[in-house]
């Protein structure tokens, strides 16, 4: 009896991220230049970048004045650690500027390469907390249906998408992670009794899930699950690496959604993609335990190698100067209006079964006979970038540097190609 094999695929030798190889070689984009909200490919498309590439561009591509600190910085330090005694100066003045910005209180903050990475030390520092009170049962985490945390260790334990948790021969990489309803506080209420408030130590949460379908919050959500969180003992972690540094057109979306969380999780608009960087706001509750001075007092062993990295440093501060001298919060505000108006023009169509924005992010949910990876493979021939997500869902999160007529223009090439799978 003879065996069937099956062809090996080849490609580049880049294993590229979140890739089903079958769908994609062969058909890849290389980007070779960006400028302002475009992206240029190898092989001469001009492309409106409509999702700020993962949600990152916030001050747009090509900026020479990040180039520029990031050229000086290099030059007279490319980066120091700063483990034990070690500091060095960019990565204190970032950590001040951060704590000005914070909307948590005398926070402090921990630095580190990522998103990814900071979601493993938030967990991590809920978990240690706990310990330190005493309250040793305290250690499951709960995360929202739908979330996206990242694919560290933790981050994939605490997925609320399935396709992102399975495969690895457990349903949890790390023990001790449960989901919650996305969109029902009294489903979150009956989980927390389920499970028991004494064994949880944390409930992780976007304000805005983005990778899960951009599914703004339900009204009273979000005030509810901080309501359960006080109310059980729970620790709040606000999960900000997509909404932070100005998506909502606050700071922080926490301040939008006036929530009150222990942790914060950032990254991404923080140097706007020009640099790796990520890190935690901690609350005093969770940092002063760490920092009394008594010979007992613990360590919390947290720390990479590129954690407070002076370049990413040097060029965060600097996409923070551009965010406030551009006046680029408040010119989210206004374009959150238009997205929002354009979108809705959209709603009427058989195609289109729902839009949602909020701040800078956009998502389109279509009827179930289009779809929404059709979709974003075709708005590229017409010049403009944008992203399928579950739920059969379109994403848009523009730089905050577009114009209202590039807006018109992406949601117009949206409506041409709907348009068209609806006459087929």
């Amino acid at each position: 009896m003879s065996v069937k094999r099956t062809e090996v695929l080849t490609g580049p030798a880049l294993w590229s991220a979140q890739a089903h190889f079958p769908s994609v070689l062969g058909r890849q984009l290389v980007i070779d230049r960006g400028e302002g909200s475009y992206v240029f490919t190898s092989d001469g498309r001009r492309l409106f970048d409509g999702t700020a590439g993962l949600w990152y561009a916030n001050i747009g591509h090509g900026r020479a004045e990040l180039a520029e600190a990031a050229y000086e910085q290099m030059r007279r330090l490319e980066t120091y650690h700063i483990f034990g005694r070690f500091l060095n100066d960019r990565a204190v003045e970032l950590g001040e500027r951060l704590v000005g910005l914070s909307p948590i209180a005398d926070a402090k903050v921990i630095l580190n390469s990522g998103g990814s990475d900071a979601i493993d030390v938030a967990c991590k520092l809920a978990r240690r907390h706990w310990q330190l009170e005493g309250r040793a049962s305290k250690t499951m985490i709960l995360s929202r249906e739908f979330a996206y945390h990242g694919l560290h260790a933790y981050g994939t334990s605490i997925a609320g998408l399935e396709i992102n948790r399975v495969g690895y021969g457990t349903d949890s990489l790390v023990p001790e992670t449960a989901r919650v309803s996305t969109d029902d506080i009294e489903k979150v209420e009956s989980t927390v009794h389920e499970i028991g408030a004494e064994n949880i130590a944390a409930l992780v949460a976007e304000p805005i899930q983005g990778t899960g379908g951009v599914i703004t919050p339900a009204p009273g959500y979000l005030e509810g699950l901080q309501r359960i969180c006080r109310e059980n003992d729970i620790l709040l972690v606000a999960d900000e690496v997509i909404t932070g540094f100005g998506r909502t057109g606050h700071m922080f979306a926490t301040q939008r959604y006036h929530l009150e969380p222990d942790l914060i999780v950032f990254a991404k608009g923080v140097t706007s993609g020009y640099a790796p960087l990520g890190g935690v706001l901690v609350s005093p509750r969770l940092w002063q335990p760490f920092y009394r001075n008594s010979p007992d007092t613990p360590s919390f062993r947290h720390g990479t190698t590129y954690a407070g990295h002076a370049t990413s440093s040097a060029v965060a501060l600097r996409n923070l100067d551009i965010l406030e001298t551009d006046k680029l919060l408040p010119r989210v505000e206004e374009l959150e209006q238009l997205l929002a108006h354009e979108l809705a023009g959209l709603e009427s169509r058989e195609g289109v079964d729902a839009t949602r924005v909020a701040g800078l992010l956009g998502g389109v949910t279509l009827a179930g006979q289009i779809s929404a990876e059709a979709v974003t493979d075709e708005l590229i021939e017409h010049g403009f970038i944008a992203r399928p997500l579950r739920g059969n869902t379109v994403q848009f999160s523009p730089p905050f540097i577009a114009t209202d007529d590039e807006i018109r223009a992406m949601v117009a090439a949206l409506d041409s190609v709907i348009a068209d799978h609806e006459r087929r």
